[in-house]
C-alpha cells in the first residue's frame, strides 16, 4: 500500500511541487489519467486517486506495441492504489499513418489514444483527461505531444515542474513499487523510422526484451532491423552479454524470438536512439 500523499511529510525540495499539484487536481474536480504502469504516470494516478478519490479513473491501452506485462502490472497497481481502472482497446495498428512508421508516428498513435480516452472521460462524466509527461519530456522530440495539445489533454506534473527525478524521489517517499522502474517506451520505438510496423515485428521485440530481462539485464532496448537484432544495454552490463556463456543464451533466445542476427551496441542503452537519425529541422 502507498503511503497516504496528503498526510506524508515531504522532503522541502518537494513539498512546494506536491502541494501545486495537489491544488492542480482538486482544482480540476474530476480527471482520467493515461496509466501506463510506468513511473511518471504511476505518481499520477497515486496522486489523482488520494485528491480526487472516486472523481478519478485510470486507462490503460492495451496494443500489440504495449507488452503484455506491463499491462498485468497496471492491473496491479491500479488495485494497490485502490483507483478505479479500466482497459481500453487502441488497436493503432490498423492506423495506415501509424503503420508506415514516419517520425510522426507517435502523433498518430497517441491522437486515437487520446479520442478514446475522451470518449471514456465523457461517459463517466469527467472533465480532465491526463497524461504522465514531466518536465524533462520538454527537451525530446515527443510528436505525440501535439495530439495531446490538440485534444486538451493536461499535462501537471510537467505543468508544476516535476522532473523524472523529482517523481521518482516522491514515488519512493510514498512506497511506489515504480520508484526505481526503468523507462519503457512503446515496442514500435524499437522500430527504425520507414520500416513498416507489424505485429509480428512488435511481438519479436517483446519476446527478445523479455528474454534479456530474464537473463538479468533491466535498462534493455532491442532495436530491430528486419532479422536483425541490435541490443543496447546499460554501459555496465555489456561485458557481461559478450562473455562467453551469456553471450550463447542471448543468441539462442533472440533467434527463438525470431531474429536471425543478434548484435550487441557498444555504446549501450540510448534513450530514443533512432531520433538522432531525424534532422535538426525536426519537430523537437
Amino acid at each position: 500500500m502507498t503511503a497516504s500523499v496528503l498526510k506524508t511529510q515531504w522532503p522541502a525540495a518537494l513539498e512546494s511541487k506536491i502541494i501545486a499539484l495537489e491544488k492542480r487536481l482538486r482544482e480540476m474536480g474530476s480527471a482520467l489519467v493515461a496509466f501506463s504502469a510506468g513511473t511518471d504516470s504511476t505518481f499520477l494516478t497515486a496522486m489523482a486517486q488520494e485528491v480526487l478519490g472516486d472523481r478519478s479513473l485510470a486507462v490503460t491501452a492495451v496494443s500489440p506495441s504495449v507488452p503484455q506485462k506491463e499491462q498485468d502490472e497496471a492491473v496491479r497497481l491500479a488495485i494497490e492504489i485502490g483507483i478505479r481502472h479500466r482497459l481500453a482497446s487502441t488497436n493503432e495498428l490498423e492506423l495506415a499513418q501509424y503503420a508506415c512508421n514516419e517520425p510522426d508516428r507517435c502523433y498518430h498513435c497517441k491522437h486515437r489514444l487520446f479520442s478514446i480516452l475522451r470518449r471514456i472521460a465523457n461517459e463517466e462524466q469527467i472533465a480532465f483527461v491526463l497524461d504522465g509527461s514531466n518536465a524533462d519530456d520538454q527537451h525530446d522530440y515527443r510528436p505525440g505531444a501535439r495530439a495531446g495539445q490538440e485534444q486538451g489533454v493536461k499535462s501537471p506534473l510537467q505543468e508544476v515542474g516535476f522532473t523524472k527525478e523529482e517523481i521518482r524521489q516522491a514515488s519512493r517517499v510514498l512506497g511506489l513499487p515504480t520508484a526505481d522502474k526503468p523507462a519503457s517506451a512503446c515496442l514500435a520505438s524499437r522500430i527504425p523510422y520507414g520500416t513498416t510496423i507489424t505485429a509480428k515485428s512488435l511481438r519479436a521485440v517483446e519476446l527478445a526484451e523479455e528474454a534479456l530481462h530474464n537473463l538479468g539485464f533491466h535498462h534493455v532496448r532491442v532495436r530491430a532491423t528486419g532479422d536483425t537484432a541490435r541490443i543496447e544495454l546499460a554501459p555496465s552490463d555489456v561485458a557481461k552479454a559478450a562473455s562467453e556463456s551469456v553471450r550463447s543464451q542471448i543468441v539462442e533466445r533472440l533467434q527463438k524470438a525470431g531474429f536471425k542476427f543478434i548484435t550487441l551496441d557498444l555504446q549501450g542503452y540510448r534513450r530514443g536512439s533512432w531520433n538522432s537519425r531525424l534532422s535538426s529541422s525536426e519537430p523537437a
